[in-house]
C-alpha cells in the first residue's frame, strides 16, 4: 500500500494517479476507469473527476493499493 499525502480538502481521482506516479497522463487514467480497473473504498470507480478525500482507499487492480492521507486542511477565511 501507497500513502499518498495531500494539503487540499480533496483531490481528484485522475491527478491522484498522475501525482502518485503511476500514470502520466489522465487519458491513461480515462481508460483504467473504463476497463474498471481503479475502485475507491471497495466500489468500482465510474467517474474520472471523483474527489478523493482524507482516509480514501484506491485500489488499482493487479497493481496497488492508494491510501490518502490529509496533511493539512484548506484555511477557511472569514471576511
Amino acid at each position: 500500500m501507497q500513502i499518498v499525502e495531500i494539503n487540499t480538502e480533496f483531490i481528484k481521482i485522475d491527478q491522484l494517479i498522475k501525482y502518485a506516479g503511476i500514470v502520466g497522463n489522465g487519458s491513461d487514467v480515462k481508460l483504467m476507469i473504463l476497463d474498471g480497473l481503479i475502485y475507491v473504498n471497495g466500489e468500482l470507480c465510474t467517474q474520472r473527476n471523483k474527489k478523493i478525500r482524507d482516509g480514501d482507499l484506491v485500489e488499482i487492480k493487479d497493481y496497488d493499493t492508494l491510501q490518502v492521507k490529509g496533511i493539512g486542511k484548506p484555511c477557511l477565511s472569514k471576511s
